[in-house]
């Protein structure tokens, strides 16, 4: 080869470490999304896959390597639907791609409402309803029974109305760091 070819494939060579170098996101690194669509843990499934948007620019050093509004793409670590009368829905994402670059980030945890609360108001409130007709109607016993009916269809409406799903509303901003 000539002196001049040599040149030339080494400038490209240079030309291409750079490219590289500037298109990658080094560890550490902040990246804040906008998510594109609600994730529901009674919806979505472990694996699945979410699209959002940067909301502000990414950088490596002084270079900009992704902006404000770029693509984003996002993973669906752990999804577990929420049982109905306890074990709230569990949400975990991370980050695998920005603006076509692949990332490797930290991951978020959601988790839905704790049943707790919700079914000991339904169950002390169907409990307190059947007492009172029941003491009206039967007196004493009667308030014993109705307690006992109400408090069976307390758990019942608790039962029924009870997930408690992990939920991440569109458009939310959610922050992640690269490893």
């Amino acid at each position: 080869m000539t002196r001049k070819k040599i040149s030339v494939v080494l400038a490209f060579i240079l030309l291409a470490t750079l490219a590289a170098t500037a298109a990658t996101i080094p560890a550490g690194t902040t990246i804040t999304i906008r998510t594109g669509s609600t994730l529901d843990s009674g919806k979505v499934t472990s694996g699945a896959t979410f699209d959002g948007t940067l909301a502000r620019d990414v950088r490596n050093g002084n270079t900009v390597v992704a902006k404000a509004g770029d693509s984003v793409q996002g993973k669906v670590i752990t999804a577990k639907d929420s049982g109905r009368l306890h074990k709230p829905g569990i949400l975990r994402l991370a980050l695998v791609s920005v603006n076509g670059i692949p990332v490797s980030t930290n991951s978020r945890s959601f988790q839905g409402k704790s049943h707790t609360k919700g079914n000991v108001t339904k169950i002390g409130v169907g409990t307190g309803a059947g007492a009172l007709i029941g003491g009206l109607a039967g007196g004493g016993k009667g308030a014993l029974i109705g307690a006992g009916a109400g408090a069976a269809a307390g758990t019942g409406v608790a039962y029924a109305t009870g997930k408690e799903q992990a939920v991440v509303p569109a458009e939310t901003t959610l922050t992640f760091t690269t490893r």
